[in-house]
């Protein structure tokens, strides 16, 4: 009878062996998020809002009154092997830096009585202080934009401030509920420390309360005075002794275009915004994230005053080679038809450069927007992008007047 003899695997085939399994594996969790999403959604869904049907409510989700968001495969491809090779890395994608250097800043306590400025934190979140006010949009200081972290996007960037170096704040505004608009430790942290005013738009108010954080929500065209959400009556004239973290704003909850979802099951069930917020100083405008829809909304936000300060998203609109837009994200060029639209005196790009979410290289949006602002001749300092931890004085509002266009149509479609 012969034996059977066992050898000892060899050293080199050790690594081959772990990365097969690792690729196994991988495989394996992919298929399973995959049948996930025919399998689990009863009971991942979450209903956080039940009211009136309206013109962008159906009594069960909310929807865009100009349009549905529409996610197309990049051409020549299924949406499955689109979204299986961004899984694996393997979508042809720029390369980004592995890190980005950043100088941390330290803000003043406030500003002026009728001064504003602002700092670019990263990604959506700027601290903007106007006339004793303390506002933060967005706000993550997380170091993914995830619900599972160490997978998903992760931060390149460091917040351009410091948690602990964060002035006391008094409101904040949280434009929709994915992960990196609302990170939910980082609010946490700071309703603890500071106990600031939440504004939200409907929906998002049931994620945050659950999780211990009150918040106030509101609809499309509602607006709430920072009388009222210091427990004043709504329409109180709010004297202060001291300017400095005075109540005198009033919060406008304004149209957008984009969605929301936590889990992907829950689609829609919170509705998405951008803000208009008035303040001593001038009027803010807080674009949160956003696609161009029917470009009728900045006009709407608008009609509340001039814009001293508009914050409007440059970032994440390319999902393949060439993209100028998608339906959820504007590129750089909407981005100055809108700046345009509002009529804003100064603004500030944001989404861009901090998590690596979609395909364009990690510089191509400010690149692209200096262009874009060429064909426009419209001057580089109305709509100029920030260091992440840079501080800048809002100048007081004033026309925007237009120079020469110089437009090379070339160098923006050469852009990764």
């Amino acid at each position: 009878m012969s034996k059977r003899v066992t050898r000892p695997a060899s050293s080199s085939s050790l690594p081959k062996r772990i990365a097969r399994g690792a690729g196994v594996a991988l495989l394996f969790l992919i298929v399973a998020l995959c049948l996930a999403v025919t399998i689990v959604p009863p009971f991942l869904d979450r209903v956080y809002y039940q009211g009136p049907v309206s013109r962008h409510y159906d009594g069960a989700h909310f929807f865009n009154p100009d349009g549905d968001i529409d996610t197309p495969a990049p051409p020549g491809t299924s949406r499955q092997g689109f979204i299986l090779r961004w899984l694996l890395g393997d979508d042809d994608r720029p390369q980004w830096p592995e890190a980005i250097a950043v100088k941390p800043a330290r803000p003043a306590p406030f500003a002026a009585p009728r001064g504003m400025s602002a700092t670019w934190v990263g990604h959506a979140t700027v601290l903007v202080q106007a006339a004793g006010l303390n506002i933060l949009t967005d706000p993550i200081w997380s170091d993914y934009a995830s619900p599972f972290p160490p997978l998903g996007p992760r931060r390149v960037a460091q917040p351009g401030i410091r948690f602990d170096d964060l002035p006391r704040i008094d409101l904040i505004v949280i434009s929709h509920n994915h992960y990196d608009h609302m990170d939910l430790l980082t609010l946490k942290r700071l309703w603890e420390r500071d106990q600031p005013k939440i504004v939200t738009s409907l929906g998002n108010d049931s994620i945050l309360k659950a999780n211990g954080i009150p918040a106030t929500a509101l609809d499309w065209r509602q607006s709430v005075s920072g009388a009222a959400l210091n427990g004043l009556a709504p329409q109180a004239v709010v004297q202060c002794g001291n300017y400095e973290h005075c109540p005198d704003y009033r919060v406008h909850v304004t149209r957008n275009h984009h969605w929301g979802s936590r889990w992907g099951t829950d689609r829609n069930r919170a509705l998405w915004s951008s803000f208009v917020i008035e303040t001593r100083a001038g009027n803010i405008f807080f674009a949160g994230d956003t696609g161009a829809g029917d470009m009728g909304w900045p006009y709407e936000a608008r009609r509340y005053g001039p814009i001293r300060l508009a914050l409007i998203p440059i970032g994440a609109f390319r999902f393949w080679k060439g993209q100028m837009q998608s339906d959820a994200h504007i590129g750089p060029i909407q981005a100055v038809e809108i700046f345009k639209r509002l009529g804003a005196s100064t603004a500030i790009p944001i989404h861009w450069g901090t998590f690596r979410l979609s395909y364009e290289q990690w510089d191509t949006p400010p690149r692209m927007l200096e262009l874009a602002l060429r064909c426009e001749g419209i001057e580089r300092k109305r709509f100029a992008p920030l260091r992440i931890g840079q501080t800048i004085a809002i100048p007081t509002t004033s026309p925007v007047e237009r120079g020469p266009r110089r437009c090379d149509e070339r160098a923006i479609r050469a852009l990764e």
